[in-house]
């Protein structure tokens, strides 16, 4: 009688283990036939951890295998209703996967499962550049990170072992930029570095991930490490001098753009940001020096005549400062350092008036200009700038 009992008692187990188990070829049915909704009601029945039926369906790899299978079909389906049925088809189909990869111990589903990863590869890839493209960049992001994780996989790496894909890994950096998840940015941007991806410009983003952290340490050393392997790119020169002008630290920005100026001497801009830094430490002589070079290989650089106008100017009123602090008493004295004043007036003024040529509605340069037409007595232009402000 007790062996009756344990017989019927298999009898009934094996049969509810194949009841479930059709249910999931009955999912696997209903979405060949295009059935989706079916199939995703069928499936979450088979996996279910509330219902006990499911229980002994719940660690049968295909059960997972399936699962996957019936998710990226969602994702792929051209119905909108059908793309309803699930919010992120593509990682309920990864995390399936993986789950049927982890319960399958003697391998019996390993090559079908692979083949299903590669096939998942390429709708992460399309959803995640489309994501990218419409802006969506935490999703973009998702998408790429899951594609690493699936090239991870011993299943995945098992033919190819070493094989890198620095495209993705460029690309999930791109997207954790713009998603400004820059600890991310960082990771990957560094990771496709390590392998020589895309030159230079790759330490270029590393420094503006750190940048837009506020971390100017972190920028600077990841240029400094892309300066090292690329020497001869200026495009890292220049952000490290940037970033040395921003911060106040003049000496290492002028030993920075004496090298830039040797890489690339028809540069205008090196030559500006020199005579910005020789003015700033009063060298003068110096200063009208880079600015002229740079007015020289760039005719119409406003900011360079502006500049060495403004300097001359400058030069002027101090000059003018040193006439009134002489005695009243002492006329002539007065009258020779006042005309030491005029000559950087005049020196000032063709700048200035270039600067009005190139921008008439720039309120500095005709501020300029009206004072140095003031103190030059020159009425009816002084009247013309005057004119001019009023009317912006």
């Amino acid at each position: 009688m007790k062996k009756l009992i344990i017989l019927l008692t298999l009898i009934f187990f094996t049969g509810f283990v194949f009841a479930q188990k059709g249910k999931v070829t009955s999912a696997l049915s209903y979405k060949d036939t295009g059935k989706l909704d079916k199939a995703l009601e069928a499936i979450e029945s088979t996996v279910d951890p509330d219902n006990e039926k499911a229980l002994k369906s719940i660690p049968w790899p295909r059960t997972w295998e399936v699962r996957g299978e019936i998710y990226q079909a969602i994702y792929q389906s051209k119905d909108e209703a059908v793309k309803k049925l699930a919010e992120d088809p593509l990682t309920v189909a990864f995390e399936s996967y993986k789950k049927a990869l982890q319960l399958d111990a003697k391998d019996k589903f390993g090559k079908s499962l692979k083949i299903k990863l590669t096939l998942l590869t390429s709708d992460l890839t399309s959803q995640a550049i489309n994501a990218f493209n419409e802006d969506n960049f935490k999703q973009a992001l998702l998408s790429f990170e899951q594609i690493l994780e699936l090239q991870g996989l011993p299943v995945m790496k098992a033919d190819t072992p070493n094989a890198v894909d620095t495209v993705i890994i460029f690309n999930t950096g791109l997207a954790a930029y713009n998603a400004q998840n820059y600890d991310k940015a960082i990771k990957y941007y560094a990771e496709a570095a390590k392998y020589g991806y895309n030159g230079a410009r790759t330490y270029q983003l590393i420094a503006s991930s750190y940048e837009a952290k506020k971390d100017t340490i972190g920028s600077l050393e990841a240029l400094k490490e892309g300066f090292l392997k690329f020497p001869d790119d200026t495009g890292i020169l220049f952000k490290m001098i940037n970033i040395y002008l921003d911060t106040d630290k003049t000496d290492d920005a002028m030993k920075y753009l004496d090298l830039a100026t040797e890489k690339d001497p028809d540069n205008a801009s090196l030559y500006f940001a020199k005579g910005t830094l020789h003015d700033k430490v009063e060298n003068t002589e110096e200063a009208i020096r880079c600015y002229t070079k740079a007015i020289e290989l760039k005719d119409d650089d406003f900011n360079s005549y502006y500049n060495l106008g403004a300097l001359y100017y400058n030069k002027g009123v101090k000059q003018i400062e040193i006439a009134n602090a002489v005695p009243t008493n002492e006329t002539q004295k007065y009258e020779e350092e006042k005309a030491k004043a005029d000559v950087w007036f005049e020196k000032a003024l063709p700048y200035m008036e270039k600067c009005l040529e190139l921008n008439d509605k720039d309120v500095s340069t005709l501020e300029s200009l009206k004072n140095l037409y003031y103190r030059m007595k020159n009425m009816e232009k002084y009247n013309e700038m005057v004119e001019k402000i009023e009317n912006l």
